[in-house]
C-alpha cells in the first residue's frame, strides 16, 4: 500500500523568509490512525505564520531534512507495544548522520495505540534522549481499544477530540519555534 503524497505549506516559495521556522513532521500509518494524527497536527502548525511544515512519510526522510528542520512531531502506530518499523527504519537511517547536530531542537510525539502505547512513547523518547533534543509536550497517545485481528487491521477513524488534541500541539509547537520560546 502506497502512502499520501508529501504535504507542504500553502504558502508559494518565494514568500518564504530566511528567518521562518521549519518543523518536519514524521510519520508512519498502516491504518491510517497515526496518517490522521500527524495531519492534525500539520493542519495546525501551518495556521502559524512564520513555519514551513513538512508532513513527510518515514520512508521518505533522509538525514538532510532532520538537519535543515528547526523542530520536530513523530507520529507512529503502537505495533507489538513498539514504534513502527518504518519509524524504527528511519531513526535507523538518520540517527547517526545527525547526531550532535540537532541538539536541543523540541520535538513532541504523536502514538495511536490500540492498549496502551506508552512503550511506543518511550521509545521515541529514549532516541530523542540520544539525539539530545527537547520535549516540548507529553507524549500525545490516542488508544483506538482495538484488541482483536480483525479490529487491528482495520482502517482507524481518530475521534474530533483526540484530532483536535493533535491540532493544538501542532499549533503549539510552531508557535514556540517562532516565539522562540523552545
Amino acid at each position: 500500500m502506497g502512502h499520501p503524497p508529501d504535504h507542504a505549506p500553502d504558502r508559494a516559495p518565494n514568500l518564504v523568509s530566511a528567518a521562518d521556522k521549519t518543523l518536519l513532521i514524521v510519520y508512519h500509518s498502516m491504518t491510517g490512525g497515526a496518517h490522521q494524527m500527524a495531519q492534525a497536527a500539520c493542519d495546525g502548525a501551518q495556521g502559524e505564520p512564520g513555519v514551513r511544515v513538512r508532513l513527510r512519510h518515514a520512508s521518505d526522510v533522509a538525514p538532510d531534512e532532520v538537519l535543515a528542520a528547526d523542530g520536530y512531531i513523530f507520529a507512529t502506530p503502537e505495533n507489538l507495544a513498539a514504534i513502527s518499523g518504518q519509524l524504527k527504519d528511519f531513526f535507523d537511517r538518520c540517527y547517526y548522520p545527525v547526531l550532535d547536530r540537532i541538539n536541543g531542537r523540541p520535538y513532541a510525539s504523536l502514538i495511536c495505540a490500540g492498549s496502551d502505547g506508552s512503550n511506543a512513547a518511550r521509545q521515541i523518547a529514549r532516541i530523542a534522549m540520544g539525539w539530545r533534543l527537547k520535549p516540548v509536550a507529553e507524549p500525545l497517545i490516542v488508544c483506538t481499544h482495538a484488541q482483536t485481528p480483525e479490529a487491528i487491521a482495520a482502517p482507524k477513524q481518530i475521534d474530533e477530540e483526540s484530532l483536535t488534541a493533535c491540532r493544538a500541539l501542532g499549533e503549539a509547537l510552531a508557535a514556540g519555534l517562532v516565539l522562540g520560546v523552545f
